[in-house]
């Protein structure tokens, strides 16, 4: 569950992570604080957005284009557990999330035109600005006589 957070920090944050057994890997370490970090960057010719998606893999990550938005949807579930020898346990954890974000991108923009790569917990995509419409000047016609 995530709480409210009070000037840019959870409030349970430092209670939660001194709790811990020596082995364990904290629950809290899984991809629900700071995911989706965007830079949206501008070339020449291209828009670039860089996402970050820790703890993700490529095939958690799907990416839609849909009515000029583009969104990305990540999902993951994972479970921990720790049994002793008689097989009672001592520590069970579960985790299940995803997480969405859209962007406005344009009318004009088709999927073939977006360039997608996953690497390092960073998903690049590149597209094609939009190219500005030409304003159609008055022209008339010349009368003559």
């Amino acid at each position: 569950m995530l709480m409210p957070s009070i000037f840019g920090e959870n409030l349970f944050d430092d209670f939660m992570n001194d709790f811990s057994l020596p082995s364990a890997k904290s629950f809290y370490s899984m991809p629900s604080q700071n995911v989706m970090n965007t830079d949206i960057r501008e070339t020449e010719k291209d828009y670039v957005l860089d996402i970050d998606l820790p703890g993700y893999k490529k095939e958690d990550i799907k990416a839609q284009l849909k009515d000029g938005y583009l969104t990305i949807s990540a999902g993951h579930e994972e479970n921990s557990e720790e049994k002793d020898a008689k097989g009672r346990y001592l520590r069970k954890e579960r985790y299940t999330g995803s997480v969405s974000r859209s962007f406005y991108v344009g009318e004009n923009l088709q999927e073939d035109d977006i360039h997608a790569k996953f690497e390092n917990g960073i998903l690049t995509l590149a597209f094609p600005k939009e190219q500005p419409k030409k304003v159609e000047e008055d022209k008339f016609i010349n009368i003559e006589g």
